[in-house]
């Protein structure tokens, strides 16, 4: 959630399995995901899905989110691993047009540096702005979410894989 989805949509490829569940909470205690969300949401799924993502607060399951173009590849319960294996190899089989399209993608739709850096002061001022209530709220969800994670599985960066 939060900061963990945002890690992973910075990613080239997400692999999630199927129980995976992922969301932008920030929305419910009155804040923006302010790590890049939107910049790589709205490149990935368009400017409109961005938003629906972000401003509904939802968790969203793995299935929900490659339906939306988030998610690349769903993969069984407890294949994870053996799915991003897979997908490196078939990767370096078209090692040349798998490198060209990354490099047309990031031309075509680049995330510039000011861009993050003028977000995450806009998250900055937004910040300083929550009051007490938002506050509370905010405990709230993080306590919730530090009961779940002893039920989650940990996330694969392809890019530390390969």
């Amino acid at each position: 959630l939060g900061g963990g989805m945002e890690a992973a949509i910075s990613s080239n490829v997400i692999i999630a399995e199927r129980s995976a569940q992922m969301g932008l909470p920030e929305i419910l205690f009155n804040m923006f995901p302010g790590m890049g969300a939107y910049s790589f949401l709205s490149r990935q799924v368009g400017p409109k899905m961005a938003e629906r993502i972000i401003l509904s607060g939802d968790t969203f399951s793995a299935e929900q989110l490659y339906e939306m173009g988030v998610v690349d590849i769903v993969c069984d319960d407890g294949e994870g691993i053996a799915a991003v294996h897979n997908f490196v190899k078939r990767q370096k089989r078209m090692g040349n047009s798998t490198t060209a399209m990354q490099k047309v993608a990031r031309r075509v739709n680049p995330v510039p540096y000011q861009e993050l850096i003028d977000i995450t002061e806009i998250w900055a001022d937004a910040a300083l702005k929550l009051t007490e209530k938002d506050l509370k709220k905010m405990d709230r969800l993080v306590r919730a979410q530090n009961k779940l994670n002893t039920t989650l599985r940990p996330v694969v960066n392809v890019q530390h894989v390969a």
